[in-house]
């Protein structure tokens, strides 16, 4: 009889434990449509200080239907806390040659603890064929 009770709590503690756990299902096509074409770049500058917390996990560049570039950074905070930055795209022609467009000012951005995003940017006209995105860390 106390056998039987020692096993009775055993088995209540073991159904308590895993009802504690939680856990995440994720759920995705087996075969993917929409595939990613991330390239290693050089083009993406950061300064050191946001380095540190905010890290280029890819990029993706693609073309619109229109013929636009389109570039796609994918950006990860490592710390717990917010991190603000900024960001700008430059933008180049067939021959190296930066391109002038109405939003070369930085643009402010943020992102939460421990959380990725993506920001997109497209060619302000389809002669740019080239890009160099800067990273700079808000006060």
């Amino acid at each position: 009889m106390k056998v039987a009770r020692y096993y009775f709590l055993a088995l209540a503690a073991a159904t308590f434990a895993l009802a504690g756990c939680t856990t995440v299902n994720t759920v995705e096509n087996a075969q993917k449509e929409g595939q990613r074409t991330m390239i290693t770049d050089q083009r993406v500058i950061t300064d050191a200080s946001l380095n540190r917390k905010v890290a280029i996990v890819g990029l993706n560049r693609a073309t619109t239907p229109g013929g636009l570039l389109k570039i796609q950074v994918e950006v990860e905070n490592h710390t717990r806390s917010l991190q603000r930055f900024l960001y700008r795209v430059e933008w180049f022609d067939a021959s190296g040659m930066q391109v002038n467009n109405v939003i070369s000012a930085a643009i402010p951005e943020q992102i939460e603890g421990k959380e990725s995003k993506f920001i997109s940017s497209i060619a302000p006209h389809p002669g740019c064929r080239d890009f160099r995105i800067k990273f700079i860390e808000a006060d």
